[in-house]
């Protein structure tokens, strides 16, 4: 698609907007129905789409995708109505008899940007909050995950006109050319790099954004833990999707006492979860594309592998790997061995680590490898994680008051205690990234009014009005105790 296509795309949405149509709860209500019926209608498609793109089985994509989208909807057709209503707001007294409330009115025509671990999810979700707030929407899908883009399109174009909402396919050329209108909002979500392109874009016509993004989400397990669980929750945090997720533990903390049981605990729930050979599991997805694929094993000679690492280009498979990392100090490893060996083998000190150039402990790893650092010193965590950017989740495991601590010394997005990823699945809680991870919530109430302006609104008496309040100011006295 040309630039000039989508100019006129733009200009096309921007008019049907400003018949004020869209504004109507009624005629949002519609939309959302519709949409729901045509997901559940393709809802097939969808899974034979999910599963070309990503191997992603059934289940997993019903739970991490489908279900999601559809609960949302349901949501925001429950609620939109009280939503959408007018606030009351506290007048003070020195505005008397005036009134005062907000509007919650659209931004305008909106740019989605989704990416493609969660291509279908992470493309609907955010528009059920541009139908809500009565908004316009240009949807841009990302085409590594080619097939899931193609059933959306189907779904785009038989629900909506094209001046109401549409979706264009393409390239980072056509991202530009997206980033290059005059858009009344933009929600972005991908990388932290791609981030700042879209938020100097956005600057250019001070457009509003949400970013979600991603980073380095730390997991702690500590000395006081539920190891079972602890294990169990935290092989299915990182394996969903081969890892490609954008909140899944991106390294472990473990304290040193329970390293070793907790490491042997995983290795048992990975089987338990995906058999002896992962790769015949059903339930086990695969990297999304060869560039992906080879990023991620280039990882795997930064360390000792003390579980996986086993390897299939041509099906971008990559076992789940326990990846003891290097020693900076020593350009090599403190004698590090196998779980196997009884010996419990000692990583590298976190001073080394503040200095540590390795790729993966400097990149968002966004797959199944998981580098294991050990610790004896819970503040030394927080301090390390501190000095980090502030990553999209937190995940902690052990008791109450230490993970409040925790919480109290470090920053993130959001957070799960004695679990990974699940907060993101509560619709009521506000889902979103802190500095590098991103700007802005979404989800359920979020997502409404990501998409809306509060509008204030002052309405005063038409019958009643107080000199005092003009020049030259003769009651300043009483005006200042009435303030």
């Amino acid at each position: 698609m040309n630039i000039e296509s989508i100019n006129n795309i733009v200009l096309k949405q921007r008019e049907y907007f400003l018949t004020n149509e869209t504004k109507s709860i009624d005629f949002r209500l519609r939309q959302l129905k519709k949409l729901k019926h045509v997901v559940e209608k393709y809802s097939d498609d969808i899974y034979d789409a999910l599963w070309n793109d990503l191997h992603k089985c059934k289940e997993e994509a019903f739970l991490t995708e489908i279900s999601i989208v559809l609960n949302e909807i349901n949501d925001h057709i429950k609620h939109l109505k009280r939503w959408a209503k007018p606030k009351k707001e506290k007048t003070p007294v020195y505005l008397m008899p005036s009134k005062s409330f907000v509007m919650y009115e659209p931004y305008g025509v909106a740019l989605i940007i989704a990416p493609w671990n969660y291509p279908f999810q992470l493309m609907l979700a955010p528009l059920v909050g541009a139908i809500s707030s009565g908004c316009c929407a240009v949807m841009k899908p990302s085409p590594y995950s080619q097939y899931t883009s193609e059933v959306m399109q189907k779904i785009i174009d038989e629900t909506f006109d094209k001046e109401y909402i549409t979706m264009i396919q393409g390239h980072r050329d056509v991202n530009q050319a997206l980033l290059a209108q005059k858009f009344d909002f933009i929600f972005y979500t991908g990388s932290p790099d791609m981030g700042r392109v879209v938020m100097e874009a956005a600057s250019k016509n001070l457009t509003p954004v949400v970013l979600e993004l991603g980073g380095k989400s730390p997991c702690i397990v500590d000395k006081d833990c539920n190891i079972d669980f602890a294990a169990r929750r935290i092989v299915w945090g990182k394996t969903i999707n081969a890892g490609q997720t954008c909140v899944a533990p991106d390294y472990l903390m473990v304290h040193r006492d329970v390293k070793d049981e907790l490491l042997k605990k995983m290795i048992y729930y990975v089987k338990k979860f995906y058999g002896d050979d992962q790769q015949q599991s059903h339930c086990y997805c695969r990297i999304i594309s060869d560039k992906a694929y080879q990023r991620l094993t280039s990882y795997l000679d930064e360390g000792k592998i003390l579980f996986g690492g086993k390897c299939d280009a041509e099906e971008r498979y990559i076992q789940f790997t326990l990846l003891e990392i290097k020693d900076t100090k020593t350009q090599g490893l403190k004698d590090a061995k196998p779980l196997t060996d009884s010996t419990t083998s000692q990583l590298c000190d976190f001073e080394s680590l503040r200095l540590c150039d390795l790729k993966v402990m400097t990149t968002e790893i966004f797959g199944p490898i998981l580098p294991v650092i050990e610790f004896d010193n819970i503040n030394k965590v927080s301090e390390f994680i501190s000095n980090r950017p502030k990553p999209l989740a937190l995940y902690y495991f052990g008791n109450d008051a230490a993970a409040m601590d925790v919480l109290n010394r470090t920053t993130s997005g959001g957070v799960c205690i004695n679990d990974t990823i699940l907060h993101v699945a509560n619709e009521h809680l506000p889902f979103g990234g802190v500095g590098e991870s991103g700007m802005g919530k979404y989800h359920s109430h979020e997502s409404f009014l990501a998409f809306s302006n509060k509008r204030a609104v002052l309405k005063s008496s038409n019958k009643i009005d107080f000199a005092m309040k003009y020049p030259p100011y003769e009651k300043m006295d009483l005006i200042k105790k009435l303030m």
